[in-house]
């Protein structure tokens, strides 16, 4: 029996591929159970780092459509007093009964030259 115990020796290196091969097993289960929990997937800081771009996306988005809604209320027609409603043509007529010329309404209303023309002649008469 003390021949046969004689025989088996480990050497280092034995024992060295022995831990190699157990901390590969390990590992290998542990990086398996991660992957199905979900933890390997996405990590947690690249999700913030997702979620911050997506709010940052959507406050710039927020911020056009603000300034779209002020733009397009600026150019919204304004009821004067008699709740007629202000167009640029409205207002050329009250210009033109001022003495304002075609030149000066065309640039002042946003009309071409030829309404303008048009509202001053009809306001001469």
């Amino acid at each position: 029996m003390e021949s046969e115990m004689d025989a088996i020796v480990i050497t280092w290196r034995e024992l060295l591929v022995v831990l190699v091969i157990v901390l590969g097993v390990y590992v290998a289960e542990m990086l398996l159970m991660m992957r199905s929990s979900g933890n390997l997937r996405r990590p947690r800081w690249l999700g913030l780092i997702q979620e911050k771009k997506f709010e940052t996306e959507l406050r710039q988005e927020l911020e056009a459509l603000r300034e779209r809604i002020e733009q397009l209320e600026a150019n919204l027609p304004i009821k004067n007093e008699e709740g007629e409603t202000d167009t640029p043509y409205n207002r050329a007529i009250l210009l033109a009964r001022q003495g304002y010329d075609a030149a000066r309404l065309s640039e002042e209303c946003g009309i071409s030259r030829g309404e303008a023309e048009l509202i001053v002649s009809m306001q001469k008469r």
